[in-house]
This record gives structure tokens, sequence and C-alpha cells, in this order.
């Protein structure tokens, strides 16, 4: 009786260290993939690569490794207990279709980003909506990332886009805290709030996520 073969892997033709550089420098650059650096992979290997990664969820387990490592290094807890929630509407670029609109309130044409960040500014979930989604409906996509990670969580700290169907989420869904950060209504210009120039101020240098691959 004979026993089949398994087929041999094909070798592999680029190795790992500079398909992931290919994707670093369209996140540093912005670019376009078919304008991928000459020094990288051809682009379409780089692509392949970076949606495999994204599809089996190794971004994320990268950046929590990285969130857990860094709050160690500082001497802190694995897991929080206090976040800071906050969005941005930024501009679509050219060739970008998908999860776009307009935001009223800033007269702005693309995407929101909503973030989800620890005391020292490291985050902990990203979600990208289009641009016209409310903050709490966007908020709460946002916080339901955070599933399993934040085992010592206490509270989120939100301004008061999040006063309403964010708070009621969190506190049915996870029996946590809200806290509405509203600056003196008899102020004037910026003030800066509790709790908030975490998220404000946005995230750590690049270097040290590069420097940790």
């Amino acid at each position: 009786m004979t026993t089949a073969r398994a087929a041999p892997k094909r070798k592999r033709k680029h190795s790992l260290r500079s398909i992931l550089n290919g994707i670093f420098w369209i996140n540093n650059t912005g670019s376009q993939w078919r304008n991928l650096e000459s020094k990288c992979p051809p682009w379409q290997t780089v692509f392949y690569h970076f949606t495999q990664l994204k599809a089996r969820g190794i971004w994320e387990e990268l950046l929590d490794f990285l969130v857990v490592t860094a709050r160690e290094k500082d001497g802190r807890n694995a897991s929080p207990s206090l976040l800071y929630i906050d969005s941005q509407s930024v501009k679509k670029v050219q060739f970008i279709n998908e999860e776009t609109c307009i935001d009223g309130g800033k007269n702005i044409n693309g995407r929101k980003r909503t973030i989800l960040v620890d005391k020292l500014g490291l985050p902990l979930a990203i979600k990208v909506t289009a641009a016209n989604i409310s903050d709490n409906k966007a908020g709460i996509l946002a916080v339901d990332l955070l599933r399993g990670k934040v085992p010592k969580l206490q509270k989120v700290a939100a301004d008061a886009g999040y006063k309403n169907a964010f708070c009621e989420h969190v506190d049915t869904n996870y029996h946590r805290e809200v806290e509405i950060a509203q600056k003196p209504e008899s102020s004037k210009g910026f003030v800066p709030e509790k709790n908030r120039w975490q998220v404000e101020i946005g995230p750590p240098k690049r270097e040290f996520w590069m420097t940790q691959f």
C-alpha cells in the first residue's frame, strides 16, 4: 500500500521582512499600492500578504501585544482601568469609495475615525466609519471591539457627543461608567478638560511601533 506524499511547499521568493517594509511604506506615505517603491517586492505580493494578515486578525493581535508591552514597560497593569474615547472626521482621498459620506456638522466628505486610548495615549480600539455616522453609534461600534480585552476597565471618559445611546450601551452591556467631560458655560476659547488630553493629542510616535517588530 502506497502513501500519498504531501505536495512540497513552494519556496518563498521574498522575505517577510521585505514584505512588511512594503506595507509600512504604504502606511507612511499613503501612496497607492501600484506606486510601491521599487526596492520592495511586487505590489501584488505585498498587497496579498497585507489582506491575508488582516483577514486572520494578525494586525489587531500585534497592536494588542504592543500596547501591553508598552504599558508593562511603563510599570502599569496590562489592562487599563480608564479609557478615553474621541472621533475625528477626515476628508477622503482619491480612489476611496467605501465607508464615506458627509459629516454635516463639520462639512467634511469622508470618514470618521473613532479611537479608545489609555492614559499613555496607546490605542486599544480603532473603528473607521462613514463621516455621517453619529458619535454615539460610532462609539458603540468601537467599544464593542474591546470585548474580552480589558477585564479591569472601570470607566470610559468621553465628551458630550457620547452622552446618550453610548452611555446606555456601555452601562447595559458592560456595566461600566461613562464620564462626560464638559467645560464650564462661562469659559471662552480653548479650555483643557479633565481626562481628555490623552485622546486629543493623538497616538505616540510611530518610531516606537516600528522598533517593536
